[in-house]
């Protein structure tokens, strides 16, 4: 497979509580961000065969004006080898989606956008420190399917305790009457430095408890499987395979890609190097010659392995059981997940179950115990 292309766009209108990402309401940095952007790209443009996809996430890239994004994608475009039909997909938020943004976006060569709604709930949203509104991420939708756009993605966040699941369905009822072609629906996690988890520990936040999770994962799985759409990963739903996300696959399946940017992660060899976490520190490094790495690891084969099957288990293709066999207790482990109903063996795979999903992250350790 050919490798993916990840730029990252650290900068934020606002900060949202509960993101771990790497992002700063800084636009004065933009020009330092840009400068060293432009020299990574020396650096690295002559390492990698052409790229077949481009993901512009951050941050988020519609913070930056249409001119600069509209620049930042042609530089892109002219100065890296792609492939004479790469998926180009952009993050962004539904306040930044003016008509000057959904011209932008259409005249730089993207073709799918990922739309950060997170809820058609104004209370939701304001509990999430989101600065948009629900009327306008519809806004925002009805926009960019004017202007033609035939690839687009809605992201929606669940898992505030005492959440209502009939509120929830709502929201999710109104993403299908969009008909995106994809969603993502993802639990909302308490990342370790974030507002969110200062919150947590304070007791004045909480998530949802166990069994409440368990039903709103079902009940959006079941929901969007009803209206025709693949639950291709954990928290990815597709209405069609030809709309799987074909970047986010290259993570899964260590297919080598590229990360440019403050804190972007690259994978190529078996190493895995990522970025500084500084702008500031990003140009310095990228304008004296040096690629920015704030640090860099060599993956043993059994590393690998391991990756591999704890990536692979959290998409309905599942593991291919070739790698299974090599694992010790493979049969017992095997027998008893099968037991569980947590998976199935389908076409000489192992496939996680909708139940398995729900306890993906432990499954690979009973092939260890």
């Amino acid at each position: 497979m050919s490798p993916g292309l990840y730029i990252h766009v650290p900068f934020c209108r606002s900060k949202c509580p509960y993101c771990a990402f790497y992002s700063i309401p800084s636009p004065s940095l933009i020009p330092l961000w840009w400068e060293g952007l432009k020299e990574e790209i020396i650096l690295y443009r002559d390492r990698f065969d052409p790229f077949d996809t481009l993901y512009v996430g951050g941050g988020t890239p519609t913070s930056l004006d249409p001119g600069m994004l509209k620049r930042l994608m042609g530089y892109l475009l002219s100065h890296l080898k792609a492939t004479r039909d790469p998926e180009v997909t952009v993050e962004a938020n539904p306040q930044d989606l003016t008509r000057e943004m959904i011209a932008a976006l259409k005249g730089s060569g993207v073709n799918r956008v990922n739309v950060g709604v997170q809820s058609f709930d104004d209370g939701v949203l304001s509990l999430l420190g989101r600065n948009h509104r629900a009327e306008d991420g519809a806004r925002a939708i009805e926009g960019l399917r004017r202007a033609g756009f035939g690839n687009m993605g809605i992201d929606l966040i669940y898992g505030i305790e005492g959440q209502d699941l009939k509120a929830w369905l709502k929201t999710l009822g109104t993403a299908l009457s969009f008909q995106p072609e994809h969603i993502s629906c993802y639990e909302l996690t308490f990342e370790r430095k974030t507002p969110f988890a200062r919150l947590r520990e304070e007791g004045r936040i909480a998530p949802m408890g166990e069994s409440e999770a368990t039903a709103f994962f079902l009940e959006t799985s079941g929901r969007l499987e009803d209206a025709g759409y693949i639950h291709y990963e954990i928290s990815n739903f597709a209405r069609g395979e030809g709309y799987f996300s074909r970047h986010n696959q290259k993570y899964w399946h260590h297919v080598p890609y590229l990360g440019l940017g403050p804190s972007a992660h690259s994978f190529q060899d078996g190493r895995r190097w990522w970025n500084l976490r500084s702008i500031r520190g990003y140009f310095s490094a990228a304008k004296e010659g040096r690629p920015p790495v704030e640090g860099r690891e060599d993956l043993t084969r059994e590393q690998l392995r391991m990756e591999t099957l704890a990536t692979g288990l959290r998409t309905k293709a599942g593991v291919h059981m070739a790698l299974i066999r090599e694992l010790p207790g493979w049969a017992g482990a095997v027998s008893g997940l099968q037991a569980s109903g947590l998976v199935k063996v389908l076409e000489d795979r192992l496939i996680p179950t909708k139940r398995g999903f729900l306890v993906a992250d432990q499954i690979p350790l009973a092939f260890f115990q």
